[in-house]
């Protein structure tokens, strides 16, 4: 009796071991498909990849095929071991943990991947804003559409791996949003100043370095184009700092845009009875003799009013950069005086005549 027990007991061990040897051995195969798989994606991934990119015109799927090679052999590997996992008879309570860890994984893998693609993407759009002469923008923009991305996808990853253990995401949504309401009118002002600050970065109605003025009359060189506020330097050499919403609801003027080429005026009087045609030719013969004032177009002197004591004339000229208009103008003007003097034509100031009748 006893040796018919052992015999049982015996057939019971070996077709547990069996059983086991053989569920084991199919989550080997499964996981040794999957691993062989990751070798021929990367093969191809880097073999047949790069000659199928080098028909597009730029470089950009080139890079990022580059970035996720990598990583995307490497989710296959854990999407076997994932599946061999599953595969096997384990505890519930193993089964679980074990299969949730390389879950896990492999969501972390495939928001690696996304973050790649996504990094490769705005390095690429930088090149090319600076290419185009618009570096300014991706200094300021990019970091924060980057960070933003970065956020995004570990939010999302995040929601992947509660839903996947059945956990009720719909109540942190919830939380999150009457947070993010409460944030939001709790500081409101700074949202609208970061929310304008962004709409500067896109809509770009100035650059850094533009000469702007302002509708108060301040005129300076942007600094720089934060999410709160815009730094201004002014000419004399101090820092203006003026929140993005009020910014974006003013009109300014921009002596940068389209072009740094700046139109100068200067306004002057000559005496009554002085030749008109003469004094004009004076003052655009001398505005050529100065080498900042542009040839094309040429600079135009007009007879614009009857003065009370002298007839006034304007001067108009362009200079290269905007920043030379000062400079130039003060070059005229001294050179007018001298002009002026040598052709006889008198520079009059105001004058009052007053007249007494004596009673007869």
């Amino acid at each position: 009796m006893n040796s018919l027990l052992d015999y049982y007991h015996i057939r019971e061990s070996d077709s547990f071991y069996l059983f086991w040897v053989k569920e084991l051995l199919v989550a080997l195969l499964i996981f040794a498909i999957f691993w062989i798989l990751a070798r021929v994606l990367r093969y191809l991934l880097t073999t047949w990849g790069p000659k199928f990119t080098s028909f597009t015109s730029t470089d950009l799927d080139d890079r990022i095929l580059l970035r996720i090679t990598p990583p995307a052999s490497l989710l296959l590997i854990f999407a076997g071991l994932y599946l061999a996992i599953k595969s096997l008879p384990l505890a519930e309570k193993v089964h679980v943990i074990a299969s949730g860890a390389v879950f896990i994984a492999n969501i972390i893998i495939l928001t690696n991947i996304s973050w790649r693609a996504m990094d490769e993407l705005l390095r690429w759009y930088g090149g090319e804003m600076a290419e185009s002469g618009r570096a300014g923008l991706d200094r300021q923009l990019l970091p924060l559409a980057e960070k933003l991305g970065t956020i995004f996808l570990i939010g999302t990853a995040l929601i992947i791996v509660l839903k996947h253990f059945n956990y009720d995401i719909l109540s942190l949504v919830t939380a999150l949003g009457i947070g993010s309401l409460a944030i939001g009118m709790a500081a409101k002002d700074t949202l609208a100043n970061m929310i304008s600050g962004f709409t500067l970065m896109i809509d770009r109605p100035f650059r850094i370095g533009d000469r702007i003025q302002l509708t108060g009359g301040q005129t300076g060189d942007v600094q720089d184009i934060g999410l709160r506020s815009t730094k201004i330097k002014t000419l004399d050499n101090q820092l203006l700092i003026i929140p993005n919403s009020d910014l974006c609801n003013t009109i300014l003027t921009n002596h940068a845009f389209p072009d740094l080429r700046s139109k100068a005026r200067i306004n002057i009087g000559v005496a009554y009875g002085s030749d008109v045609d003469l004094v004009k030719n004076i003052m655009v013969s001398t505005a050529l003799e100065i080498q900042q004032v542009l040839r094309d177009p040429p600079p135009e002197a007009f007879f614009t009013s009857f003065g009370d004591s002298a007839l006034q004339m304007a001067l108009f000229f362009w200079v290269d950069d905007y920043t030379l208009a000062f400079s130039t103008t003060d070059k005229i003007n001294t050179l007018l005086m001298t002009r002026f003097a040598e052709q006889g034509i008198r520079i009059p100031f105001p004058t009052t005549s007053v007249y007494l009748q004596k009673e007869q």
